[in-house]
């Protein structure tokens, strides 16, 4: 009795591959368009600068990378010198092309149901996003807790940014999945 339940239970798991990837994608997309939507907030903004200033691939996109630990608003703080710095240095033009462009990403991933190839488009560049956003975790001091005492600092004890940043390897993986069954259906069309 158990072993047929098990074996139904399996059997019926089985058959869900196909809502699953369905599930992936929608899930993908709400994910890259709220955070997209994001960027055009000041907080989130600010939050990203350490990430891009330490970036040797980025860096030339902030007109003051190197000054940014001074100038740093913590989330929900509001300090006027500090976002007139963060206008100077270039740092909200940047976050506004970046959610511009992630946004774009999940409605390409999103256009699955009319244009296959399309969303394929939209997981490869999303792979590329994730790479880049890994990329972080070795240029960026700030992804790793700091030594003030604790013990427990440095590699591999991440920081509340680092550990936002690791979820992109999910991100990855799922955009891998995404572009193979993009593919598929594109090639079968």
């Amino acid at each position: 009795m158990v072993r047929t339940w098990i074996f139904e239970g399996l059997s019926l798991a089985a058959k869900l591959d196909s809502f699953g990837i369905g599930l992936l994608r929608v899930a993908l997309v709400i994910v890259l368009v709220w955070i997209g939507g994001l960027k055009f907030a000041d907080y989130e903004a600010d939050g990203i600068v350490p990430l891009v200033a330490n970036s040797p691939v980025m860096r030339f996109l902030y007109r003051h990378p190197t000054e940014y630990r001074s100038h740093m608003n913590r989330e929900g703080e509001l300090k006027p010198q500090n976002r007139e710095w963060h206008v100077q240095n270039g740092t909200y033009i940047f976050s506004h092309g970046l959610g511009i462009a992630i946004i774009l990403i999940g409605l390409l991933i999103a256009l699955y149901p009319i244009s296959p190839g399309i969303s394929a488009v939209g997981s490869l560049l999303l792979i590329l996003m994730s790479f880049t956003t890994l990329s972080f975790l070795v240029t960026t001091p700030e992804v790793w807790v700091p030594a003030l005492g604790d013990t427990n600092h440095g590699f591999p004890y991440l920081s509340i940014a680092g550990r936002l940043l690791i979820k992109d390897a999910i991100m990855m993986a799922a955009a891998v999945v995404t572009l193979a069954d993009s593919a598929k259906a594109a090639l079968n069309r």
